[in-house]
């Protein structure tokens, strides 16, 4: 394990609106504002994704498995914000809903908003952190 600590520094409120893409807004907020470290919450819709559901066996690097939900669904998701080779890089897991049909993983593609989507971000000030591709894992993950 890895870590280090920092402080709660600005806090966003943010409404992303129907037809918008929730990680092209969020990178867009996160350059205009330059927060470079940053942890967000979102509650909402979405609809015509692809997700991330897993890795289709459990090898390193992973293989992941994509499933796509048509239509509008539910969102309520967690992420964090840091930068990769200068730009905003967004990490997102949600849980998707419609119905009683339930989805859970990394949202990386175009995430359409459906109606709206509400973002609190939390911008984390007193570290360094990033985002950089580890060949080894085959995934970007967080350095610090």
């Amino acid at each position: 394990m890895d870590y280090t600590a920092g402080a709660i520094g600005r806090v966003f409120v943010a409404r992303i609106d129907h037809d918008e893409d929730l990680l092209d807004e969020l990178v867009k907020l996160a350059r205009s504002e330059e927060i470079k470290q940053a942890f967000f919450m979102l509650v909402g819709a979405v609809k015509n994704i692809r997700v991330v559901t897993g890795p289709k066996e459990d090898t390193v690097p992973p293989d992941p498995m994509w499933h796509s939900i048509a239509g509008a669904c539910e969102i309520l998701g967690i992420g964090n914000i840091l930068w990769k080779n200068g730009d905003p890089s967004i990490h997102l897991h949600a849980a998707l809903g419609k119905g009683g049909d339930v989805t859970v993983g990394c949202l990386r593609d175009g995430v359409d908003t459906y109606l709206t989507t509400e973002a609190i971000i939390f911008e984390i000030s007193g570290i360094a952190g990033g985002r950089a591709y580890d060949e080894m894992y085959g995934i970007a993950r967080m350095v610090l």
